[in-house]
């Protein structure tokens, strides 16, 4: 563990940072893979998500800045700049975080200092919150927008 990292998770604010662009994320994606034969429109994907048609052009910005997707001005529509297979899930997951999301866990701020675990929590959730993140860095690097994909594709087969 590198004290930069430590340093990192310990100065990082008190709200707990959950948030839904990652799941909208592979969801945009997934309907890109498996709607790669028609124009895909912001307005198309923001009825499959249900929500604003902004929220989507927001995320798709940060996978376009990712190069995940090209993205055709007017109604052009957004489109893959990988196979589903060359993008992992870690891939979108990086797109779409935001440097306050940067960690998984945000350690809460000024605990007290006279107390024994208010002064020593920091360090001793340090480590732990650290592997947390990298176990589901590592778990998402061995998913991938095909696997996703596939398994919705599937389901239309079945259903």
């Amino acid at each position: 563990m590198t004290k930069r990292l430590v340093e990192t998770i310990i100065v990082t604010g008190d709200v707990m940072r959950i948030n839904t662009r990652f799941p909208v994320a592979v969801h945009i994606l997934a309907l890109l893979a498996l709607n790669q034969e028609t124009t895909t429109t912001s307005e198309l994907i923001a009825k499959s998500v249900n929500t604003n048609p902004v929220v989507i052009r927001r995320i798709n910005a940060m996978l376009k800045k990712a190069k995940l997707i090209t993205i055709k001005a007017g109604v052009g529509g957004a489109y893959l700049n990988l196979s589903p297979q060359e993008i992992t899930l870690l891939d979108v997951y990086n797109a779409v975080k935001s440097s306050e999301d940067d960690l998984l866990f945000d350690l809460h701020c000024n605990p007290s200092k006279k107390c024994v675990v208010g002064a020593n929590i920091h360090e001793a959730l340090s480590e732990p919150l650290l592997a947390a993140q990298k176990s589901l860095e590592d778990s998402l690097q061995e998913y991938t927008l095909f696997d996703v994909a596939e398994k919705i594709r599937k389901s239309l087969t079945e259903g």
